[in-house]
């Protein structure tokens, strides 16, 4: 379907007969056989394509998408690929974000966060593919020059990269000036904080009311994700004859049997949530009720409340919450339980919630007689003083074994057992 002709110089070229009956070719340039070759090989599918009106195979389009400029111009020249449109960056994103009408509103809302950062660095009009590689990491150290924490600059990069793997997709730029940028998340040890149940005590104590209160026990005592686990709790998902509580989880249901979990209901928990429970109106279905709208900003709330109890507000206030109650059972409970009741995973446990604390270190330079178990001591205590009668039995059973030479043990196995207070033994018949 397709050949090369070989010019003077190296110079190759492509010639091939299109859908419309007319000869074209297509200028390589210097390159060797083997890559004239390739590229033989990639014309012809995609004039096969072209005739028979099918989509191209996915390797070519791989192929497609991984050239240069250059090259696709040359091939939008004799009509084999569609020219690209010049897509403005803004109009892009909103598209995109429009059409994902299966991410959730919060994502949704960090979209538009970067969105926002992108437009306000590249402006509103900027071409796709004229933002380059160099541009991305401008990018980026715009967004910690306007005071963005690490993580968060990793977060957004990591959107944009899929904004671009959509433009790729659509076939409006050939490659994502963005690939390079950093966009793991890292674990920063010193945004982790320990809520002392002192401190607890003193929010509960500043809560407006009872609905607050079991916000903050529900995170604090129930390890639950606020707000999108505390606003999806029912009063049909707590099972008060068993002690359990369902927890629906949007941010895990997109996995295998992460679309819910039981948590016990904790001696902790239960008199805030009774006291919400008795306050109820009936014909609600919600247990949080008062702060379910669009508007209630729960953060914004709960640093007031922290001020109000006289304390300073800790790093990441909920996320700490949680990592303060994980922490907590590890200490009476398997690992593997208390992630099942908190939704995570071990290694993300280890990562981003397992903390040590003040107590630890306490605990670890106490002489280690304080730190026995008393009921230890006690055993240790009755062991000891029973060795020497243990030794004066053991005795006897060794002499009982030589029934033999009776006459040589006799006295003392008569003096051993009234040591330990058992009748001496009947010679045998």
């Amino acid at each position: 379907m397709a050949s090369i002709t070989r010019e003077s110089g190296g110079r190759r070229i492509i010639q091939f007969v299109g859908s419309d009956k007319r000869r074209r070719s297509i200028r390589l340039g210097r390159v060797s056989q083997r890559t004239a070759e390739a590229v033989k090989l990639k014309v012809e599918h995609l004039v096969a394509a072209s005739i028979t009106g099918h989509a191209v195979d996915d390797e070519t389009a791989r192929w497609l998408a991984g050239l240069d400029s250059a090259m696709r111009d040359k091939l939008v020249a004799v009509g084999l690929v569609p020219k690209r449109e010049a897509a403005e960056l803004a109009v892009f994103i909103d598209g995109y974000i429009q059409k994902r009408g299966d991410v959730k509103p919060a994502t949704a809302t960090v979209y538009g966060h970067t969105r926002r950062n992108l437009v306000e660095f590249f402006g509103p009009k900027k071409l796709l593919r004229d933002i380059t590689a160099g541009d991305a990491d401008e990018w980026r150290l715009h967004l910690i020059r306007e005071g963005l924490a690490e993580n968060t600059v990793r977060r957004r990069c990591g959107i944009v990269k899929q904004f671009m793997k959509a433009a790729i997709k659509q076939g409006l730029i050939s490659s994502n000036p963005f690939a390079g940028l950093a966009a793991a998340v890292q674990h920063n040890s010193k945004r982790m904080y320990f809520v002392s149940r002192g401190e607890t005590n003193k929010v509960l104590d500043a809560c407006p009311d009872a609905e607050w209160r079991l916000l903050f026990a529900l995170s604090r005592f129930g390890g639950l994700r606020c707000p999108s686990e505390h606003l999806s709790l029912r009063w049909s998902d707590v099972d008060w004859e068993h002690n359990r509580l369902t927890v629906h989880s949007p941010k895990t249901e997109h996995h295998p049997g992460g679309e819910s979990r039981l948590v016990p209901l904790f001696p902790e928990l239960v008199p805030h949530l009774r006291e919400v429970f008795e306050q109820v109106e009936p014909g609600h279905e919600h247990v949080i009720t008062r702060y379910r709208h669009a508007t209630a900003n729960l953060r914004t709330q709960l640093n007031r409340i922290i001020k109000r109890a006289g304390l300073k507000a800790w790093p990441k206030l909920f996320q700490n919450l949680r990592s303060t109650r994980q922490t907590e059972l590890e200490e009476d409970f398997p690992t593997h339980v208390v992630c099942a009741w908190m939704g995570n995973s071990r290694p993300v446990a280890m990562k981003h919630y397992l903390q040590v604390t003040d107590e630890h270190f306490e605990r670890a330079t106490q002489p280690s007689g304080a730190v026995q178990n008393p009921v230890q001591h006690s055993a240790e205590g009755s062991r000891n003083a029973s060795q020497p009668k243990k030794a004066k039995i053991d005795k006897l059973m060794n002499c009982e074994s030589l029934r033999g030479v009776a006459e040589l043990c006799g006295s003392q196995n008569s003096e051993l057992m009234g040591d330990a207070g058992l009748e001496p033994a009947t010679p045998s018949v």
